[in-house]
């Protein structure tokens, strides 16, 4: 046929970077584009990302939040009302010129963000505490101009939620900011089974122009850390820059307190590097596009093909189902759908069919199953779930594993030598000890996680009394 019978995929072990490269364009999740930085999601890829995102959306939705859209450019004044933000994202921003063959008067930013579309816009609406509380979300694509760039990991331009929320009081700022938080940490070890750590972002680490940064964190099979998800509580930084007021119960004008929150295709990435192995992806049937394919054997004798597709309109009311009718071989079928992290393969032949039964092969141990076809309906949404536990279970385990405890600076950098992963070690808080910690190990400070352990009395890096356990870890 012209194709080769297995695609190779560079092992893990050998060379987990190129692994993944291998993994991203060999299951056809992306292609590359001329525009550097930038990806191409192809089908498969899409799909997923769009069974991420309706997952997500329903959840942002269940909260209260209603979906809207902002515009793609934003003026470089607009940008500068809020000081500390745009000094963050500075080196990150690309800037249009020109329209058409005319220099525009005044450049315009593409999007890394929408926090001051959001606040020009909150300004014009909220005048009253009967306004509030807003809950606006938003789908759309950003641009940052990286340096070094990974497909999902890191790219010029990438596709995400951003919500954006005006309250009346800190304390509801803060309850929506963990709320949010809370969100993601659900979606990714429930429908993506990638367990995660929550906590705050240091200082030096926050989203710029916040008042605290609070993350989801997860560690990746080369024991580097990912943050997948982030939720900021911006306090009233932006409403006093750009004059978002309301008239409180008592007459008086406040400050409202803003909080945002995001969540990208970068986590397509991280499930990529969580379950993945050296056949290729592994996709936790939750987030599956094709939860189970049917493979045909000797369908070339009468009646296979037409019992397989039996099978097929028999199962879509359970699973999302797909059938593989083409003249491949049917062990060129085997590795095509195992590379591309099918969770169940149907395997149907003349045998089955005369023995009434069918043969299930799980993704994730490569165990084979015979199956009756009476109890069929009732194995498979089992089976289903008994892959998203283990899945889950299986990162838990290696990320327990890959945390360990350092008690001074020396000892966590021996540690990340010899066995990468998450660091728990107690800090001082002071920002000169976390950019010495970098400075000598390459590893920053990942989150101070919400469930606190005393690990010692001082700091890691100094002499100094503790104040926090923090984890670190070398990250992408």
């Amino acid at each position: 046929m012209g194709k080769e019978f297995v695609k190779s995929i560079t092992g893990m072990e050998e060379d987990f970077a190129q692994w993944y490269t291998d993994v991203v364009t060999k299951a056809d999740l992306i292609d590359y584009s001329s525009v550097r930085g930038s990806m191409i999601i192809r089908p498969y890829g899409y799909s997923l990302w769009e069974n991420i995102k309706n997952e997500l959306d329903a959840r942002i939705k269940e909260t209260g939040h209603e979906n809207v859209y902002m515009p793609l450019f934003i003026p470089e004044s607009l940008l500068q009302k809020e000081k500390d933000h745009i000094e963050g994202f500075a080196p990150e921003v690309a800037w249009v010129t020109h329209g058409g063959t005319e220099e525009l008067a005044e450049r315009w930013c593409v999007r890394p963000t929408s926090e001051v579309l959001f606040c020009e816009h909150y300004k014009n609406i909220i005048h009253s505490y009967r306004d509030l509380p807003k809950l606006y979300n938003q789908w759309a694509n950003v641009v940052r101009w990286e340096k070094t760039t990974r497909p999902f990991l890191r790219t010029l331009e990438f596709l995400w939620q951003e919500g954006h929320t005006c309250h009346a009081t800190d304390e509801e700022a803060q309850e929506e900011t963990i709320k949010m938080l809370n969100v993601y940490a659900d979606l990714c070890e429930n429908i993506l089974a990638i367990p995660v750590v929550k906590g705050q972002k240091t200082d030096k680490e926050k989203f710029a122009g916040a008042k605290q940064t609070y993350t989801i964190e997860s560690l990746m099979h080369d024991g580097k850390a990912l943050q997948t998800g982030t939720s900021h509580h911006l306090g009233d930084g932006f409403a006093k820059a750009f004059g978002i007021q309301f008239t409180d119960q008592e007459g008086k004008l406040q400050y409202v307190q803003q909080t945002s929150w995001g969540f990208t295709t970068r986590v397509i990435g991280a499930m990529i590097m969580v379950h993945g192995d050296d056949r290729g992806l592994v996709i936790p049937p939750k987030a599956a596009p094709t939860q189970v394919i049917i493979v045909p054997i000797a369908q070339h004798k009468e009646g296979v093909l037409d019992f397989a597709y039996g099978l097929k309109m028999q199962l879509s009311r359970i699973a999302r189902i797909d059938i593989d009718a083409s003249d491949k071989k049917p062990g060129w079928k085997f590795n095509e759908y195992e590379m591309k992290g099918i969770p169940v393969r149907l395997e149907v032949g003349p045998k089955d069919i005369e023995n009434g039964q069918v043969v299930l092969a799980r993704r994730d141990t490569g165990e084979k199953i015979i199956v009756p076809l009476n109890e069929l309906e009732a194995k498979l949404p089992e089976l289903l779930d008994d892959i998203q536990y283990n899945l889950y279970k299986t990162a838990k385990t290696y990320r327990d594993d890959n945390t360990s405890i350092a008690l001074n600076l020396e000892n966590l950098e021996k540690q990340l030598e010899k066995k990468p992963g998450f660091i728990k070690a107690m800090w001082c808080g002071d920002k000169a000890c976390e950019d010495q910690i970098k400075e000598r190990t390459g590893a920053t400070s990942r989150c101070i996680p919400f469930e606190q352990e005393r690990i010692s009395e001082t700091c890691v890096c100094c002499d100094k009394a503790a104040n926090n356990m923090v984890y670190w870890a070398k990250a992408y």
